[in-house]
């Protein structure tokens, strides 16, 4: 009779371990279920937020000119600490480290606090480490009887924008805007204007509608 006993308790304990066995693989399974949604659904949401941002900036030049229109009242109507926007300092096409200045309105400028443009070293600094999206926007006009070359322009190891300019005879616009997301932690970030060893002779850059901007992801 002992013995009947002790067979049975033994079978009630494998019975036992083996539905203790079948709930953990069951919650296991469902964990890994869901944080393979969850993971896929970040995955989505930053596909979406980057496609936004894309459209954004293709969606008229405008919006990439820091929307000056927006900026004659007495205060700006977008928060800037976490935006700048640079117009650039000449229309001449050589290799040399660009110069930019600040867009002007009634009460500031479009240099965010979060941001320190250097003058003299020719450097745009985000004072937070952060994830930032860069862009830069290129007009190029041809004066007179221009040849072919690329231009290239490289905001140190963050983005590189290259425009083909094709040869034409007369005036002759091009317009292209470049942009990244990257991460930038207490660096100084230079522009490098490079151009073919001929030069690109009778190219200008024009002023209006040429700049660079960045600002603040997260």
């Amino acid at each position: 009779m002992g013995q009947q006993n002790n067979e049975m308790d033994v079978e009630s304990l494998k019975r036992s371990v083996r539905q203790r066995g079948s709930c953990l693989d069951f919650f296991l399974v469902i964990s890994i279920v869901f944080l393979f949604v969850a993971m896929a659904g970040m995955a989505v949401g930053g596909v979406l937020f980057v496609n936004d941002l894309r459209t954004k900036l293709d969606s008229s030049p405008k919006t990439m000119k820091f929307e000056t229109e927006k900026l004659t009242g007495d205060e700006p109507t977008y928060k800037m600490q976490n935006f700048v926007y640079l117009e650039v300092g000449s229309s001449v096409l050589q290799n040399y480290t660009m110069s930019w200045h600040p867009v002007m309105y009634l009460s500031g400028s479009s240099i965010g606090s979060n941001f320190v443009y250097d003058e003299h070293q020719k450097s745009l600094m985000p004072k937070q480490e952060g994830t930032y999206f860069i862009y830069i926007e290129l007009n190029l006009t041809c004066i007179y009887d221009c040849k072919e070359g690329l231009l290239s322009m490289h905001v140190d190891d963050k983005l590189t924008c290259e425009v083909q300019l094709p040869a034409v005879a007369d005036s002759k616009p091009v317009s292209t805007k470049c942009w990244t997301v990257s991460h930038i932690k207490g660096q100084r970030l230079l522009t490098q204007m490079t151009v073919p060893e001929g030069g690109l002779k009778n190219w200008k850059l024009e002023l209006n509608g040429s700049g660079l901007g960045m600002f603040l992801v997260n």
